[in-house]
C-alpha cells in the first residue's frame, strides 16, 4: 500500500469515517472508497458504487467486478459503539459483555460515586449528562443507546437526543407501565408513533431474565440482532 493512501486511511479511521479499500485482483492497484469519496483509480458506476456502500453497511468484504476488472472490496469501519445511560447493577454486566462482543463501550452518569473505575474498571466514564455526553460522542448508525436509571431526569434526555439520530439500536429499561408513561412525555415533546416504534421497551428479549446479568444478557442479545437485521431493511 502507498503511504499516501495508507495516511488516508489513517484518517479515515481517526475521524470514524466508513472506508472501503479496493485492490485490483490482477494488478494489485488500489483506491480508497467512502460514502462521499468515489476516488479516482476505478471507474466506479452508481452501480458500483451502490454495491461498495451496501458491503459498508454489510461489515462485509468480498469480490466485486467493476468493469472487466476483479476487485477485492476490504471495509474499514468505525467501531460499533455502545452508550449506556445510568451506572447501575445491570450496567455492570452489560458494559464488560458489550465489550467482549466487539462494541466500544461509554457508561453515561453525572453520579460519580454510581460512575466510578472501581465500579466499572476498563470502561469509558463520562460524568455530564446524558444528552450533553451525546452530543459530544455523537451516536451514529453504529451505535447503540440504553438507558438504565429508570429516572426521567436521566433517561428522557438521552430517548430524546438518541430519537433525532440514525442509531440502529434504543433501549429503555422499565415496565410496560414505565414505559407507556415515558412513551406519553416523548410523544408530548412531539415525537411521532413511527419515532417512538424505535424504542424497545421494555429493554431486552422476554427470557424469563431475574438477575442483573440476565437482563444484560437479554438486552445484548436483543441489540445483536437489532444491528444484523438493520442490513436487510
Amino acid at each position: 500500500m502507498k503511504l499516501a493512501l495508507l495516511q488516508d486511511l489513517l484518517d479515515c479511521k481517526a475521524a470514524q469515517i466508513p472506508a472501503a479499500l479496493l485492490t485490483d485482483l490482477a494488478n494489485g492497484e488500489q483506491d480508497l472508497v467512502t460514502a462521499d469519496e468515489a476516488g479516482n483509480v476505478f471507474s466506479l458506476s452508481a452501480d458500483d458504487l451502490a454495491a461498495i456502500r451496501q458491503m459498508l453497511i454489510d461489515d462485509r468484504a468480498g469480490e466485486l467486478t467493476i468493469g472487466n476488472r476483479r476487485v477485492f472490496v476490504q471495509v474499514h469501519n468505525p467501531a460499533i459503539r455502545l452508550m449506556i445511560i445510568g451506572a447501575v447493577h445491570i450496567s455492570q454486566s452489560l458494559a464488560p459483555m458489550a465489550a467482549l462482543a466487539g462494541y466500544q463501550v461509554t457508561v453515561i452518569d453525572p453520579r460519580r460515586s454510581f460512575a466510578s473505575e472501581a465500579r466499572f474498571p476498563d470502561i469509558e466514564l463520562r460524568h455530564d449528562w446524558p444528552d450533553e455526553a451525546l452530543e459530544v460522542l455523537k451516536p451514529d448508525r453504529r451505535s447503540a443507546v440504553v438507558t438504565l436509571t429508570h429516572d426521567p431526569k436521566l433517561d428522557d434526555p438521552a430517548l430524546d437526543f438518541a430519537l433525532r439520530t440514525p442509531v440502529f439500536y434504543i433501549g429503555a429499561l422499565g415496565s410496560k407501565k414505565t414505559h407507556a408513561t415515558r412513551l406519553e412525555r416523548l410523544g408530548a415533546a412531539g415525537f411521532t408513533a413511527d419515532d417512538l416504534a424505535r424504542i424497545h421497551g421494555p429493554a431486552g428479549f422476554d427470557i424469563g431474565a431475574k438477575s442483573p446479568a440476565e437482563i444484560a444478557v437479554s438486552v445484548l442479545a436483543q441489540m445483536t440482532a437489532a444491528l444484523h437485521r438493520r442490513t436487510t431493511r
